[in-house]
């Protein structure tokens, strides 16, 4: 039974409505793929089934690393995520210490209707979530020693739903802190301001902007059904074809797209690629970055990296220092 019971953990996220890879949203993704497939781009209904199952794909060397790294990744999540700081630890510490701040009132608002307060919260929090997402997307590709870690992502040459789960357990953790702080100061805002108007259920409850991400198609992101947008659209919104576009190897893809629901960051930041009709993109790392699907060249690669760019940054300091050294004498 304690078997039976450790295999139902790892595979949890099948059943978890909070989950991108919940069963239900897979079978929705299967669904908008078909229609997509069939009535816009006028496809055979043989045809399209064919292309979505297509086994080159599903069963590429890529996807095969991609189902062990997810069961490999799960198991070590079952041990390392009781070790990381919760949302709730930040939520009561920011919560106490905003009693501080001379010019906050506790409980300013918590007159608000409750819909209005539910409404706020939901938003607010699906924002917050997004945007830090968007900057540690950003930092893992600007800083060697991030990239070094997320490049394991980026080196699937073949994309299913499975890829989201490709990371390096590293890239996990630094995610889940990035949740928990994100997600943890949002609460203790909305509790400090409006006070015991949010409720159990407003703060525990399934966020419906995640929801409505999932159902309309977020696994299809990492696919290899290039699903557009309207060009006006792809300026709010991430299309699937998009997020593709971030993983092309192309140079002129380079560095684009970071966004993970909303698109308003890429637009604003400069970092915005809209989607191309019939593109033939290649997917995964520069030859000069090749990451092979072996198990031990996805997990400890990244440290060989990291090793090698600590080490090339101290013998740098280490010649400035001598250079400044040689000027004072």
């Amino acid at each position: 039974m304690d078997i039976l019971e450790h295999i139902g953990s790892v595979l949890a996220d099948f059943s978890n409505p909070k989950k991108r890879v919940f069963l239900g949203y897979l079978f929705l993704t299967v669904l908008i793929a078909l229609v997509w497939l069939v009535a816009v781009r006028r496809s055979s209904l043989k045809r399209a089934l064919h292309q979505i199952f297509d086994r080159k794909i599903l069963f590429s060397a890529s996807a095969k690393a991609d189902y062990k790294i997810f069961l490999i990744n799960r198991v070590f999540t079952l041990f390392i995520s009781p070790l990381l700081v919760s949302q709730l630890a930040i939520a009561t510490a920011l919560f106490y210490a905003l009693h501080n701040v001379d010019f906050l009132q506790r409980g300013a608002f918590s007159d608000a209707p409750t819909g209005v307060i539910v409404a706020l919260f939901t938003i607010t929090i699906f924002v917050v979530d997004d945007f830090t997402k968007y900057l540690l997307h950003r930092w893992m590709h600007h800083w060697p020693l991030l990239w070094a870690i997320h490049k394991t992502h980026h080196s699937a040459e073949t994309m299913t739903p499975i890829t989201v789960y490709r990371t390096h357990p590293l890239e996990g953790i630094l995610f889940s802190l990035r949740s928990a702080v994100a997600q943890g100061t949002t609460m203790a805002v909305f509790l400090f301001l409006f006070g015991n108007a949010v409720d159990l259920y407003t703060v525990l409850g399934v966020n419906v902007m995640s929801f409505v991400f999932h159902v309309t198609g977020s696994n299809l992101r990492h696919s290899h059904i290039s699903i557009r947008y309207w060009a006006w659209l792809e300026h709010i919104l991430i299309s699937p074809a998009q997020h593709q576009v971030h993983h092309s190897i192309a140079r002129e893809h380079h560095d684009k797209n970071f966004g993970v629901a909303l698109a308003v960051w890429d637009w604003l930041f400069g970092s915005l690629h809209l989607s191309e009709r019939d593109a033939d993109l290649k997917f995964g790392l520069q030859p000069s970055e090749a990451h092979p699907s072996r198990l031990l060249d996805i997990y400890l690669r990244p440290f060989a990296d990291m090793a090698r760019i600590v080490k090339r940054r101290l013998g740098k300091l280490r010649i400035n220092i001598i250079r400044r050294s040689v000027r004072h004498r």
